[in-house]
Protein backbone atom coordinates (compact mmCIF):
# COMPACT_ATOMS: atom_id res chain seq x y z
CA UNK A 1 0.00 0.00 0.00
CA UNK A 2 2.97 2.43 1.14
CA UNK A 3 3.92 2.28 -2.94
CA UNK A 4 0.37 2.43 -4.30
CA UNK A 5 -1.19 5.58 -2.10
CA UNK A 6 -1.11 8.90 -3.83
CA UNK A 7 -4.40 10.50 -2.27
CA UNK A 8 -4.80 10.68 1.34
CA UNK A 9 -8.48 11.80 2.43
CA UNK A 10 -9.42 12.64 5.89
CA UNK A 11 -13.01 13.36 7.21
CA UNK A 12 -13.79 15.87 9.58
CA UNK A 13 -16.23 15.45 11.81
CA UNK A 14 -14.94 13.65 14.76
CA UNK A 15 -11.88 12.05 12.66
CA UNK A 16 -9.71 16.09 12.77
CA UNK A 17 -12.26 17.79 15.19
CA UNK A 18 -14.33 16.82 18.06
CA UNK A 19 -18.68 16.83 16.56
CA UNK A 20 -20.82 14.38 17.92
CA UNK A 21 -20.02 15.61 21.44
CA UNK A 22 -21.71 19.02 21.64
CA UNK A 23 -24.47 17.38 19.50
CA UNK A 24 -25.32 15.05 22.13
CA UNK A 25 -25.24 17.80 24.66
CA UNK A 26 -27.26 19.97 22.66
CA UNK A 27 -29.89 17.46 22.08
CA UNK A 28 -29.77 17.10 25.90
CA UNK A 29 -30.78 19.93 26.62
CA UNK A 30 -33.36 19.87 23.88
CA UNK A 31 -34.83 16.95 25.89
CA UNK A 32 -34.67 18.89 29.36
CA UNK A 33 -36.49 21.42 27.62
CA UNK A 34 -39.28 19.06 26.88
CA UNK A 35 -39.39 16.98 29.87
CA UNK A 36 -42.80 18.32 31.14
CA UNK A 37 -43.99 17.10 28.05
CA UNK A 38 -42.83 13.41 27.90
CA UNK A 39 -39.53 11.06 29.13
CA UNK A 40 -36.07 12.09 27.85
CA UNK A 41 -35.60 8.87 25.97
CA UNK A 42 -38.70 9.41 24.20
CA UNK A 43 -37.63 12.35 23.01
CA UNK A 44 -34.24 11.59 21.87
CA UNK A 45 -36.26 8.89 20.01
CA UNK A 46 -38.95 10.78 18.12
CA UNK A 47 -36.54 13.17 17.24
CA UNK A 48 -34.53 10.86 15.68
CA UNK A 49 -37.02 9.90 13.68
CA UNK A 50 -38.03 12.75 12.47
CA UNK A 51 -34.10 13.74 11.25
CA UNK A 52 -34.15 10.15 9.34
CA UNK A 53 -37.34 11.51 7.78
CA UNK A 54 -36.36 14.40 6.74
CA UNK A 55 -32.91 13.73 5.67
CA UNK A 56 -33.01 13.75 1.66
CA UNK A 57 -34.91 17.32 2.06
CA UNK A 58 -32.63 19.29 4.71
CA UNK A 59 -29.20 17.31 4.10
CA UNK A 60 -26.64 16.58 7.33
CA UNK A 61 -25.60 18.71 9.80
CA UNK A 62 -26.75 21.34 12.91
CA UNK A 63 -29.31 23.45 10.58
CA UNK A 64 -30.92 20.34 9.66
CA UNK A 65 -30.93 18.93 13.64
CA UNK A 66 -32.81 22.38 14.46
CA UNK A 67 -35.43 22.12 12.17
CA UNK A 68 -36.15 18.86 13.28
CA UNK A 69 -36.08 20.03 16.55
CA UNK A 70 -38.94 22.75 16.27
CA UNK A 71 -40.76 19.65 14.20
CA UNK A 72 -40.48 17.87 17.12
CA UNK A 73 -41.52 20.40 19.48
CA UNK A 74 -44.59 20.63 17.79
CA UNK A 75 -45.94 16.91 17.68
CA UNK A 76 -44.38 16.18 21.18
CA UNK A 77 -46.22 19.25 22.39
CA UNK A 78 -49.32 18.68 20.11
CA UNK A 79 -49.35 21.92 18.63
CA UNK A 80 -49.58 23.70 22.63
CA UNK A 81 -45.19 24.47 22.97
CA UNK A 82 -45.04 28.07 23.21
CA UNK A 83 -42.58 30.14 21.34
CA UNK A 84 -40.23 30.26 23.98
CA UNK A 85 -39.21 26.78 22.94
CA UNK A 86 -38.44 27.43 19.92
CA UNK A 87 -36.73 30.25 20.51
CA UNK A 88 -34.43 28.65 22.78
CA UNK A 89 -33.53 26.33 20.29
CA UNK A 90 -32.23 28.80 17.85
CA UNK A 91 -30.60 30.12 20.86
CA UNK A 92 -28.73 27.05 21.54
CA UNK A 93 -28.67 26.26 18.14
CA UNK A 94 -26.70 29.76 16.97
CA UNK A 95 -24.46 29.43 19.99
CA UNK A 96 -23.18 25.77 18.92
CA UNK A 97 -22.42 27.35 14.83
CA UNK A 98 -19.96 29.77 16.95
CA UNK A 99 -18.39 26.93 19.37
CA UNK A 100 -14.88 27.20 18.48
CA UNK A 101 -13.15 24.02 16.66
CA UNK A 102 -11.32 21.79 19.00
CA UNK A 103 -8.63 19.46 17.12
CA UNK A 104 -8.49 15.82 18.29
CA UNK A 105 -4.99 14.83 19.47
CA UNK A 106 -2.76 13.94 17.06
CA UNK A 107 -4.06 15.21 14.13
CA UNK A 108 -1.73 17.81 13.42
CA UNK A 109 1.51 15.75 14.05
CA UNK A 110 -0.17 12.73 11.10
CA UNK A 111 -1.25 16.04 8.30
CA UNK A 112 2.18 16.83 8.82
CA UNK A 113 4.25 13.59 8.60
CA UNK A 114 2.03 13.42 5.22
CA UNK A 115 2.40 16.61 3.87
CA UNK A 116 4.46 16.82 0.64
CA UNK A 117 4.51 13.05 0.44
CA UNK A 118 0.94 12.64 -0.92
CA UNK A 119 -1.61 14.59 -1.98
CA UNK A 120 -4.25 15.23 1.17
CA UNK A 121 -7.79 16.05 0.75
CA UNK A 122 -10.56 16.69 3.70
CA UNK A 123 -13.81 15.02 2.40
CA UNK A 124 -16.62 15.61 4.97
CA UNK A 125 -20.36 15.98 4.32
CA UNK A 126 -22.87 18.57 6.49
CA UNK A 127 -24.13 22.01 5.84
CA UNK A 128 -21.79 23.82 3.46
CA UNK A 129 -21.31 27.31 5.64
CA UNK A 130 -20.93 25.66 9.11
CA UNK A 131 -18.35 23.30 7.54
CA UNK A 132 -16.93 25.94 5.94
CA UNK A 133 -16.63 28.01 9.05
CA UNK A 134 -14.98 24.70 10.88
CA UNK A 135 -12.78 24.48 8.21
CA UNK A 136 -12.01 27.87 8.17
CA UNK A 137 -11.69 27.89 12.46
CA UNK A 138 -8.97 24.79 12.53
CA UNK A 139 -6.05 25.86 10.81
CA UNK A 140 -5.92 23.10 8.57
CA UNK A 141 -6.38 24.58 5.34
CA UNK A 142 -2.58 24.53 4.34
CA UNK A 143 -1.89 20.69 4.54
CA UNK A 144 -4.71 19.95 2.01
CA UNK A 145 -4.30 20.31 -1.94
CA UNK A 146 -8.43 19.92 -2.31
CA UNK A 147 -11.31 20.41 0.46
CA UNK A 148 -14.69 18.54 -0.60
CA UNK A 149 -17.87 18.98 1.08
CA UNK A 150 -19.81 16.55 0.05
CA UNK A 151 -23.99 16.40 0.28
CA UNK A 152 -23.73 12.54 1.04
CA UNK A 153 -20.87 9.76 1.44
CA UNK A 154 -22.41 7.08 -0.54
CA UNK A 155 -20.40 4.91 -3.18
CA UNK A 156 -21.16 7.36 -6.11
CA UNK A 157 -20.54 10.45 -3.97
CA UNK A 158 -17.17 9.18 -3.62
CA UNK A 159 -16.90 8.07 -7.13
CA UNK A 160 -17.68 11.45 -8.88
CA UNK A 161 -14.84 12.47 -5.98
CA UNK A 162 -11.85 10.37 -7.35
CA UNK A 163 -12.92 11.80 -10.42
CA UNK A 164 -12.21 15.58 -9.65
CA UNK A 165 -9.07 14.24 -8.60
CA UNK A 166 -8.26 12.00 -11.72
CA UNK A 167 -7.25 9.43 -8.86
CA UNK A 168 -8.15 5.72 -9.16
CA UNK A 169 -9.46 3.79 -6.62
CA UNK A 170 -6.83 1.69 -5.64
CA UNK A 171 -4.55 5.10 -5.14
CA UNK A 172 -6.79 6.52 -2.93
CA UNK A 173 -6.77 5.82 0.82
CA UNK A 174 -10.04 7.02 3.22
CA UNK A 175 -9.35 8.01 7.28
CA UNK A 176 -12.73 8.50 8.66
CA UNK A 177 -14.74 7.22 12.22
CA UNK A 178 -17.85 6.51 10.10
CA UNK A 179 -17.41 2.65 9.01
CA UNK A 180 -20.76 3.56 7.32
CA UNK A 181 -20.00 6.52 5.89
CA UNK A 182 -16.32 6.69 5.18
CA UNK A 183 -14.90 3.25 4.98
CA UNK A 184 -17.99 1.08 2.89
CA UNK A 185 -18.46 2.85 0.09
CA UNK A 186 -14.40 3.41 -0.16
CA UNK A 187 -13.72 -0.19 0.54
CA UNK A 188 -16.82 -1.03 -2.46
CA UNK A 189 -14.66 1.02 -4.73
CA UNK A 190 -11.65 -0.87 -4.66
CA UNK A 191 -10.16 1.69 -2.34
CA UNK A 192 -7.98 1.21 0.36
CA UNK A 193 -10.09 3.31 3.88
CA UNK A 194 -8.90 3.17 7.10
CA UNK A 195 -11.24 2.92 10.49
CA UNK A 196 -10.28 5.81 13.66
CA UNK A 197 -13.25 5.00 16.31
CA UNK A 198 -14.21 7.77 17.96
CA UNK A 199 -15.83 7.79 21.68
CA UNK A 200 -19.47 8.95 20.50
CA UNK A 201 -20.65 8.22 17.04
CA UNK A 202 -24.27 9.47 15.91
CA UNK A 203 -26.70 6.89 15.65
CA UNK A 204 -27.15 7.04 12.33
CA UNK A 205 -23.86 6.25 11.49
CA UNK A 206 -23.66 3.23 13.82
CA UNK A 207 -22.43 -0.11 11.79
CA UNK A 208 -22.94 -3.69 13.62
CA UNK A 209 -21.69 -5.70 10.49
CA UNK A 210 -17.82 -7.13 10.54
CA UNK A 211 -15.83 -5.37 7.75
CA UNK A 212 -14.19 -7.87 5.83
CA UNK A 213 -11.99 -6.48 3.06
CA UNK A 214 -8.36 -6.74 1.87
CA UNK A 215 -7.76 -2.57 1.82
CA UNK A 216 -9.79 -2.13 5.00
CA UNK A 217 -7.30 -0.69 7.94
CA UNK A 218 -8.51 -0.73 11.61
CA UNK A 219 -6.62 1.61 13.68
CA UNK A 220 -6.85 2.88 17.87
CA UNK A 221 -5.67 6.29 17.40
CA UNK A 222 -5.15 8.81 14.11
CA UNK A 223 -1.21 8.15 14.58
CA UNK A 224 -1.38 4.64 13.95
CA UNK A 225 -1.94 5.58 10.06
CA UNK A 226 1.96 6.18 10.28
CA UNK A 227 2.62 2.41 10.75
CA UNK A 228 1.25 1.60 6.78
CA UNK A 229 2.89 4.41 5.38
Amino acid sequence: MKKTIEYIAFDADDTLWENELYFQEFEKEFCNLLSPYQMSSSISEYLFKVEMKNLHMYGYGLKSMMLSMIETICKVTEGEGNIGLVNKIIELGQELLQRPVTLLNGVKEVLSAFQGKYKLVLATKGDLFDQQRKIANSGLQEYFTHIEIMSDKKKADYKKLLGKLECSPEKFLMIGNSIKSDIIPVLELGGYAAHVPHHVTWAYEQYEGKVEYRNFIQLNHIEDITNYL
